[in-house]
């Protein structure tokens, strides 16, 4: 009896773990064949596309990963890359109600046409738990309308990693110009958005939460960190320039009205017609590089809202004009709002009413306190002198409720005497900022 008991649990696990083979597969597809298999998959499952052209879009549709098995779409890990291109009819790759998505390691040409490269679509329609990863989007530049990575449903978890987007009308747009899209607890990390016609990156406003099943409802944040951000090239100018970044508030009352934006560790380059970044509602910006050669750096001030609770510190900043400014709305005076141990080289470092432990100058003397700040991308060093930057301690209290508060630019522990992005002086350890992926 007991060898038979033995014998049928035997069974069972080997029939357990064949199901479990079954059920989590490698389904190798081509241009030819990957429609037909992409409405098949399962959680767990991975379309392995070979290298190609695909011309018939990518529409991940109703497909339903689960947390610990998501449904992953990606092309191979190294050498030739799948290339999906655009057709006038849809957007290329185009998301409605679909959850636990992953989707990396594609190259997405645009061919000029007015469509977007990956859409969230459907107002009535919902994403949540997508990620896109090591996508390459070129030819997106036909107008100022046409967007690389693009959200029009509510959406959240979502994580947009590692991709490179070159000379897009919009480089990532997320959410919807009335406020009826929000884009919830995302994570934007290592991307290189340049030379786009409008913003690299907005986050549009929100309007009041919508109660969607999973959507979160406490407090969350919101990560945009270590990506490069440029318009060095091909910005609109007059009434259609816009900043490289710009953050809309969040609900004003009730669900998500206390989300935040945390905001560390970008490099923000160039834009010849507007300002590098600009943001109102909650955000924390912090540990970033900014370097213009025209107008201003920062801009904390109304667009769809007041600014609320604002957080600028540790952040370098060279620019003619502006370095820093807040300007706040009627009732923004219930808020924190503080601008802290930056360094900042501008005709005017800094416009808030409540600044401390900066350190300025006008925007030529960069040269006497930091390595090399005015030579060319790749060559250009941000990084403090030896003892020129040298002062008291910093208060860090307000600063430590936020992720990596304490890591420099270079994300190496900061010296606590230090001001700006970096946390050290001397010889630069790290990456020197240039046009590519930050490590």
């Amino acid at each position: 009896m007991p060898c038979i008991f033995l014998r049928h649990v035997v069974l069972f696990l080997l029939f357990l773990c064949s199901s479990i083979s079954q059920a989590a597969s490698i389904v190798k597809a081509d241009a030819d064949n990957y429609r037909a298999l992409l409405s098949r998959l399962e959680p767990g499952d991975t379309l392995l596309l070979q290298p190609g052209v695909y011309k018939k879009g990518l529409p991940v549709h109703r497909l339903h990963g689960d947390e610990d098995k998501p449904i992953i779409i990606t092309g191979p890990s190294n050498g030739p890359r799948p290339v999906f291109v655009a057709n006038p009819r849809n957007n290329t790759i185009s998301i409605i109600n679909a959850s636990y998505i992953v989707i990396r390691n594609l190259e997405l040409e645009g061919q000029g046409m007015a469509v977007d490269g990956v859409k969230c679509e459907g107002h009535a329609d919902w994403a949540h738990h997508i990620t896109l990863e090591n996508l390459v989007f070129e030819g997106h530049g036909n107008s100022q309308q046409t967007v690389g990575i693009s959200t029009k449903c509510p959406a959240w978890n979502w994580v947009i990693r590692s991709n490179t987007i070159r000379g897009a009308g919009t480089g990532i747009y997320l959410g919807n110009s009335d406020g009826t899209a929000p884009f919830v607890a995302g994570l934007i990390e290592h991307n290189v958005v340049v030379d786009t016609t409008g913003y690299n990156l907005q986050i549009k406003h929100q309007n009041v939460r919508p109660e969607i099943l999973g959507m979160p409802l406490d407090p969350s944040v919101t990560t945009i960190r270590h990506n490069v951000f440029s318009k060095e090239k091909g910005a609109a100018t007059g009434t259609f320039a816009r900043p490289n970044v710009l953050v809309g508030h969040w609900p004003v009352t009730g669900n998500g009205s206390k989300d935040i934006y945390e905001i560390y560790g970008n490099f923000f380059y160039q834009n010849p017609t507007e300002s590098l970044f600009q943001g109102e509602g909650n955000l924390a910006l912090y540990n970033n590089l900014f370097v213009s050669g025209h107008g201003d750096a920062i801009r904390i001030q109304p667009h769809n809202d007041i600014t609320r609770t604002i957080h600028v510190f540790y952040n370098t900043v060279i620019t003619p004009e502006i370095g820093i400014s807040i300007i706040s709305g009627q009732g923004s005076e219930n808020f924190i709002q503080h601008v802290s141990a930056n360094v900042i080289f501008a005709s005017k470092p800094v416009v808030a009413n409540s600044q401390e432990s900066n350190s300025i100058g006008k925007r030529d003397d960069a040269a006497d306190y930091l390595v090399n700040p005015f030579a060319p991308l790749g060559a250009m060093d941000l990084y403090p002198k030896v003892s020129n930057l040298k002062s008291r301690l910093v208060d860090t209290t307000s600063f430590r409720v936020f992720k990596d508060w304490d890591m420099d630019f270079n994300n190496r522990k900061r010296n606590a005497h230090t001001r700006g992005a970096y946390g050290g002086e001397g010889v630069n350890p790290g990456w020197l900022p240039q046009i590519e992926r930050k490590p």
